[in-house]
């Protein structure tokens, strides 16, 4: 029996060949991982000794050799093969142990050159184990060090590696290759900047973990992260405390870093609730942010997600744990508050740095049979902000017609956000009926809504979501207009002394 060993991650290696060597397989290997087994007093048999040909072109050529690929590929119940074989004095070669140029690790580095990267595309190793993984049924391949144990043990067992072990293995080779060329793929077009939506569409994604279940206890579920150097995101998350996070936690808290990436430079707190925001506050200080947003729906924060852009000190960990919150995001915590908070045992503590960061990339969704793709909706508002009344919003209104337009852009449509001094007064998101979004907001936000300004994530169609608004006390509007019935409502306005800004653009959020 003979086994081929080149590896980039070395881990486990010396043990696994050491054992090989003991059950009598002859070991083939290249470059380092052969200097290193030589270095560890393990017999090893070089490349260049099988195929007759020397390394050559700084080792970019070494395995592409029919003595190789064809020890590889022959197929044993096959006598013309075995004949073949015999003929070019090939010998067949049962294991084949490669795992990969480390590309995902080179790009992951700060400041890395496009040759850099390019020397690290493996051309050889994937081509060993694919032919490998195609005649699975004759070898055994392995990519991942935690394989080596399985292949042990069935030869100590056995002799030999069962043929559904080999399967697996096989499998795993597949997904390896095809994640390893997705990665190489998406790197190269960011790199030359080209546009992701081509005629076809391969991405790639790890796993973080399996989750509990999804939405509901009867589902499966799994956390996914991208393969890139995005930061600022749930998967760049530390937690710090409490039970892991579930799919419904996950979902939410990403629904409040998105609302809370908006507010850059700016002290805020976002507080979610089935990822709408349900309590948004900007002040000086975070605990003053974490305050309004409390007070601005003190009901719904109960069980929610709540998320901070500033540090959390002792004075607001106290004030968040008289409330039960499934999960806390913050940049950082200071000691006192971490000491606070996690007297609660099952309050989902995370750090998560550059928490401000914005996430620049694509939206994917799921749909039965494909997969819809888009932009990431990172504009806030169109070219020009154009006052269309003939009231003009004084500079507080403005400031909080710009608030509640960032909160609006994070509720799902349709979608009402009312709100007053830097604080979400009442939502309403989620409605098929534009003015059964604002009644509802109107319901939740009582007699506080006087002075507020309000949000709408699309225009109004009809004159009776500026009726409501009136009666309500609201006196500004931000939309981003374009109803061919947008005179009468500006004529409403006009007639109340309600100022109203159209924005020239709209936030679907579905």
């Amino acid at each position: 029996m003979r086994a081929l060993i080149s590896v980039s991650d070395k881990s486990g290696v010396l043990e696994f060949a050491k054992t090989l060597e003991d059950l009598g397989v002859e070991i083939i290997s290249t470059g380092g991982t052969a200097r290193l087994l030589e270095e560890n007093k393990i017999k090893v048999t070089g490349i260049s000794d099988v195929t007759g040909f020397p390394e050559c072109l700084d080792g970019r050529v070494k395995t592409l050799h029919p003595g190789i690929h064809g020890g590889i590929l022959a197929m044993r119940d096959n006598p013309a093969h075995m004949e073949k074989l015999q003929e070019l004095n090939i010998q067949p070669i049962d294991i084949v142990a490669v795992n990969l140029y480390p590309f995902k690790e080179t790009i992951s580095k700060e400041g890395v050159s496009l040759e850099e990267a390019v020397e690290n595309i493996d051309i050889g190793g994937p081509t060993m184990i694919r032919a490998a993984a195609k005649n699975y049924k004759d070898v055994a391949v392995i990519t991942d060090p935690v394989d080596y144990k399985t292949v042990i043990d069935q030869l100590k067992d056995k002799g030999s590696v069962d043929v559904d072990v080999k399967y697996d293995l096989a499998l795993k080779v597949f997904q390896h290759t095809a994640n390893y060329d997705a990665m190489i793929s998406a790197y190269l077009k960011e790199q030359a900047g080209k546009e992701t939506m081509d005629e076809t569409l391969t991405v790639t994604f790890e796993k973080v973990q399996d989750l509990r279940y999804g939405e509901n206890p009867h589902q499966k579920a799994a956390f996914y992260k991208e393969v890139g150097k995005q930061s600022g995101t749930l998967v760049d998350a530390v937690q710090l405390h409490g039970k892991e996070l579930s799919y419904n936690n996950i979902n939410d808290t990403n629904g409040a870093l998105e609302a809370l990436k908006e507010f850059y430079g700016t002290p805020t707190v976002v507080a979610v609730k089935h990822a709408n925001p349900c309590g948004v506050g900007s002040a000086d200080s975070i605990y003053e942010a974490f305050i309004k947003a409390y007070e601005g729906d003190p009901v719904s924060i109960f069980g929610g997600i709540v998320v901070a852009n500033g540090e959390i000190d002792k004075k607001t960990a106290e004030k968040i744990n008289e409330l039960f919150i499934e999960v806390l995001v913050a940049p950082s915590y200071s000691e006192e508050a971490l000491e606070v908070l996690t007297r609660k045992k099952n309050i989902r503590i995370l750090k998560l740095e550059g928490i401000e960061k914005r996430y620049q990339g694509y939206e994917l969704k799921k749909v039965m049979g494909g997969i819809l793709l888009q932009d990431t909706d990172s504009v806030l508002l169109g070219e020009d902000l154009k006052v269309v009344t003939k009231r003009q919003p004084t500079k507080e209104e403005m400031e909080d017609l710009i608030f509640a337009w960032k909160v609006v852009k994070n509720t799902k449509s349709n979608g009402i956000s009312l709100a007053k001094d830097k604080m979400l007064i009442a939502n309403g998101p989620g409605q098929v009926s534009r003015i059964w979004a604002l009644q509802n907001a109107i319901r939740q936000g009582g007699e506080s809504l006087i002075g507020s300004v309000l949000a709408s994530d699309a225009f109004f169609p009809f004159e009776d979501s500026v009726e409501a608004a009136n009666k309500a006390g609201v006196t500004a509007i931000i939309q981003p207009g374009g109803s061919i019935r947008d005179e009468d409502s500006i004529k409403l306005c006009d007639k109340y002394g309600i100022a109203m800004v159209f924005t020239g653009m709209r936030h679907f959020k579905h």
